[in-house]
């Protein structure tokens, strides 16, 4: 669930996930804090009371608030802060994890800011929170690597087919078809057409469906899990291919 509305020129955004044990708020912190790393390969860091990505402080926050099961920051400047005020959260219950951004005023337009900034910050939330969902149990039955291979193999002779359509330059208009496809169909009900023939399709780990931004980086990673020879992709983005 994700839920996003504005006050003025403030924003407040609300997501959760499912959770199997209650997690209290010194766990939450220290884990947004590890994932906020992990996700960006390093190049963003949660350092004390500072969100930074490298000497840039992107986002300073108060000293915060810890519960038994939950912490909020309060947020007090930063480069992508246009003003002082309002709060970073993570609060539990015994099946629950809620994140929510309340009452904070972007330093970019609101226009630039639902472009860019906002979808990132989703993303980043999302899947710290399949994070701490975890992968098991599967959300249904695990798709075999045969079937992935052939439902890839449809999928790619389908956009190849496609792009010949289009006459010269066959290959540039094979990737742009690629990832419209993909990106298109994982964010719609995660069933290609390759997905239709084969009996599977992409769902996050919790069960849910992908957002478009989940849908992007999993295309991305995609070459990684080829080279890797593992579902990269499906680690890092909280997916899971399953049969019915």
């Amino acid at each position: 669930m994700r839920v996003v509305t504005w006050d003025g020129g403030r924003v407040s955004i609300k997501t959760s996930v499912a959770v199997s044990a209650q997690l209290s708020g010194a766990s939450l912190r220290d884990s947004y804090a590890e994932s906020i790393r992990r996700l960006s390969l390093g190049l963003l860091q949660l350092r004390g009371d500072t969100l930074r990505a490298g000497p840039l402080v992107l986002l300073r926050f108060g000293r915060p608030t810890l519960t038994r099961s939950a912490v909020d920051w309060p947020i007090e400047g930063g480069l992508l802060a246009g003003a002082p005020g309002g709060h970073w959260r993570l609060g539990a219950t015994p099946d629950h994890v809620e994140a929510s951004l309340s009452d904070y005023r972007p330093a970019l337009p609101r226009p630039l800011y639902v472009l860019t900034h906002l979808h990132v910050h989703q993303l980043f939330t999302r899947l710290f929170l399949l994070r701490l969902h975890g992968r098991e149990p599967a959300p249904g039955t695990v798709a075999s690597a045969e079937d992935r291979r052939r439902s890839g193999a449809v999928d790619a002779a389908l956009c190849f087919t496609l792009a010949g359509f289009a006459g010269q330059r066959r290959l540039r208009w094979t990737l742009v078809i690629a990832i419209v496809y993909h990106v298109a169909c994982w964010s719609a009900g995660g069933r290609t057409f390759g997905g239709l023939v084969t009996g599977q399709r992409v769902i996050s780990v919790d069960g849910s469906r992908l957002t478009p931004t989940q849908s992007v980086l999993r295309l991305a990673l995609l070459p990684l899990s080829w080279i890797a020879r593992r579902p990269i992709h499906d680690e890092i983005a909280g997916t899971e291919v399953i049969a019915d």
